[in-house]
């Protein structure tokens, strides 16, 4: 009985370091106090700290931080990457959270900075696709895809990029695994704006190569997948009939 009771206060007791975390109220702080050098200096040290570099909070912060440094005008060269590594942070961030509290910390609490850092790639990715750097737009569309639980939009994306740039067998590969994942799709309720916009403009850049591939079949076959979807959706009509027309 003893051993077994030692067993389970172990296994408690790591379950309570991995799942579960302190506030991390000197973060919040700094964050309110627009301090934001410091707390991502801060928040980093917690991340590579043994007790505290699997608690979702600090990479939270360090990737708000980042976030709002990458957005002033900082001149310090030490955060010259500050919007790439606050995208590689909050994929941890995600990846953890999933992992020891099934999504809870930024369902509850965070889901707005979730959605506006979402937002912000997803407009990157789609002026990057507008001006015709397909490179560029796929390595965005790869960075999306690890802070979304929605990345189909992302792979159609990926793969409209690959067709663009000659290299159709890996497009077919992006096409084929966005298929998989539209399979699995019953509603879209669930995604944040950014993934709804992702899903739309993949779709749709998708359709594009596909017309332009003489596979017209196809692309109306995928469009009508996600009309239903966007149906209530004022650009949706006109960027359907730019496809057909």
């Amino acid at each position: 009985m003893k051993t077994i009771l030692t067993l389970l206060t172990f296994t408690y007791l790591s379950t309570l370091a991995l799942g579960q975390s302190p506030n991390y109220d000197d973060l919040k702080i700094l964050y309110a106090d627009m301090k934001y050098e410091k707390l991502a200096k801060v928040a980093a040290s917690y991340t590579e700290k043994d007790k505290s570099s699997k608690h979702v909070l600090p990479y939270i912060w360090l990737s708000k931080g980042l976030y709002k440094i990458s957005l002033s005008s900082n001149t310090n060269p030490k955060f010259k990457n500050a919007y790439k590594d606050a995208i590689k942070y909050l994929s941890k961030g995600i990846k953890y959270d999933l992992k020891y509290n099934d999504g809870a910390t930024f369902k509850d609490e965070h889901q707005e900075f979730l959605s506006d850092f979402q937002l912000s790639l997803q407009e990157l990715i789609d002026n990057e696709m507008t001006s015709g750097s397909v490179k560029r737009t796929f390595s965005w569309a790869m960075k999306y895809q690890k802070i979304t639980l929605n990345p189909v939009g992302a792979n159609y994306i990926m793969g409209a990029c690959k067709y663009l740039d000659q290299d159709k067998a890996s497009a077919r590969t992006y096409w084929k695994k966005a298929d998989e994942m539209m399979a699995k799709v019953t509603s879209i309720e669930g995604f944040s704006e950014a993934d709804r916009n992702m899903l739309k403009n993949g779709v749709i850049s998708t359709a594009e190569s596909m017309m332009k591939s003489r596979q017209s079949e196809k692309a109306e076959s995928l469009l009508n997948k996600v009309t239903p979807w966007f149906e209530g959706d004022d650009d949706w009509k006109e960027l359907y009939d730019e496809v057909f027309n």
